[in-house]
């Protein structure tokens, strides 16, 4: 894609979603960073119904690590690998009240020192709880980023790097929840919604799907 297609691309995703917010449910930072370590292989769906019954019970590191192990299991065990992520946000939360006083840090090297935190969940907490230009690269945005040629890379972090160095700046607060949403709900795994796609004019996708 062209610098002048990357930028009609995004000024249409800005257009139709000026303000676009991520579809786990939270209400704090803390209540962020658990719900994104939740969501490893796992849907926003699945741990939005886990954390309604959990956040009004425990919702601070404190609260967690008051709950105990089991306690926390029995909360989040309808989400794929409970177990290792129950463990995690248990060593997570002790972190948090050990060294930072129960507050998530700001900096992507403390965030992730945090077990179960990688750089995709620190880019998540730092772009929308900070509201800093990073790019976290799930598997939407790394088929998206390929097939459209927007950001082409074998590896997440080739195309995060490549997204970083060719969205302009005016975007980059939002673009990482555009291209999410575009990926989850128009620019699906096996049959992209071509059709319906507002910037298909601007992809260079050849196969476009006719519509059914």
């Amino acid at each position: 894609m062209t610098p002048a297609a990357v930028h009609a691309f995004f000024a249409t995703l800005r257009a139709a979603n000026p303000l676009p917010v991520t579809e786990l449910e939270y209400t704090s930072v803390f209540e962020l960073l658990a719900a994104v370590l939740l969501s490893a292989q796992a849907t926003d769906v699945g741990v939005n119904k886990a954390t309604r019954r959990l956040f009004p019970v425990a919702n601070t590191p404190g609260q967690i690590l008051a709950l105990g192990q089991d306690g926390l299991e029995s909360y989040i065990k309808t989400i794929g690998l409970y177990r290792s992520k129950a463990k995690h946000l248990m060593q997570t939360c002790r972190i948090l009240v050990e060294r930072h006083g129960g507050e998530v840090p700001r900096t992507r090297e403390e965030l992730e020192a945090l077990p179960g935190v990688g750089r995709k969940t620190a880019n998540v907490v730092l772009n929308v709880a900070f509201g800093e230009p990073t790019m976290a690269v799930d598997t939407h945005i790394f088929r998206l980023g390929n097939r459209t040629g927007l950001a082409p890379g074998k590896t997440p972090h080739e195309v995060e790097q490549q997204l970083l160095k060719r969205i302009p700046a005016e975007f980059m607060e939002h673009a990482h929840h555009w291209l999410i949403l575009h990926g989850r709900y128009i620019c699906v795994a096996r049959k992209p919604r071509c059709w319906e796609c507002q910037v298909s004019a601007w992809c260079d996708f050849r196969d476009k799907t006719p519509a059914p």
